[in-house]
Formats: C-alpha cells, sequence, structure tokens
C-alpha cells in the first residue's frame, strides 16, 4: 500500500507541477484525468487505512476532476 500511495502522491505533484510549468499550454484534459486517476488511487489506499479524513478529501477530488474532465472535454460551459 505505501508504493500506491507514493504512487498517487507522485502523479499528484506531477500533474500540478505540469499546470504550473507550462499555464495556458497545460494539456488540461490529460492533467485531469491524470489526477482524477491518482485521487482514486489514493481514495483506495485511505479507505484500506480506515482514514475518514483522507478518503473524504480524495474523493472530494474525484468529484472535482469530473467535473474538470467535463470541462476540458466542452461537455460544461
Amino acid at each position: 500500500m505505501r508504493r500506491a500511495e507514493m504512487i498517487g502522491v507522485l502523479m499528484r505533484i506531477f500533474s500540478f507541477s505540469l499546470v504550473s510549468w507550462m499555464g495556458p499550454d497545460s494539456p488540461f484534459l490529460f492533467v485531469w484525468v491524470f489526477n482524477t486517476v491518482d485521487a482514486a488511487l489514493l481514495s483506495w489506499c485511505a479507505l484500506l487505512r480506515r482514514d475518514p479524513a483522507y478518503t473524504v478529501l480524495n474523493l472530494f477530488w474525484i468529484l472535482v476532476g469530473l467535473v474538470g474532465i467535463a470541462r476540458a472535454a466542452g461537455m460544461l460551459h
């Protein structure tokens, strides 16, 4: 589980770093999908650890990610 958590954390750092470095030229759909996958991975780890705070936080990030994906794909205006 520690390895999965580290992968999720590194994925999140990578996605936010990409947006920070590239700004408006960032591949936003890719970033949102990548960020949502890491949120799912970290939610699963938090559930296994029975950590309610991190479970709620990462489930929230999944919802934010789904909205971000819809917006980046042009489904929401």
